[in-house]
């Protein structure tokens, strides 16, 4: 079963994507966001590698000069266009629409 997955941790400015194949594995990316008016900007700094029994092994994906800088609109970004209880709709950077839904199934 293929699940798709994103957390944004607002507190710490943190924000983790993944992608879950069960037993098979996963792969997920972890960074940190800025957030402004209807704007998310996140840069990654971590992909990590799960695959069956091995792992987690995490890889460092963060340019140099990226280190400790605060994401802004010249960095990858969402434009938030609806939100309610239910879905959430973006635009990426490069013009495609993102759709969060809330599942009942997944545990929180």
């Amino acid at each position: 079963m293929l699940q798709a997955h994103a957390a944004i941790l607002e507190q710490a400015m943190r924000n983790t994507n993944g992608i879950f194949l069960g037993p098979i594995g996963s792969l997920e990316f972890e960074g940190r966001f800025s957030w402004k008016n209807r704007i998310l900007a996140f840069l990654y700094e971590k992909l990590i590698i799960k695959v069956g029994p091995l792992g987690p092994f995490t890889i460092n994906i963060e340019k140099k000069e990226d280190a400790g800088r605060t994401p802004g609109n010249a960095d990858p970004l969402f434009v938030w266009l609806y939100a309610d209880d239910e879905i959430l709709v973006a635009k990426a950077r490069s013009g495609g629409v993102a759709f969060w839904c809330r599942c009942a199934r997944v545990p929180q």
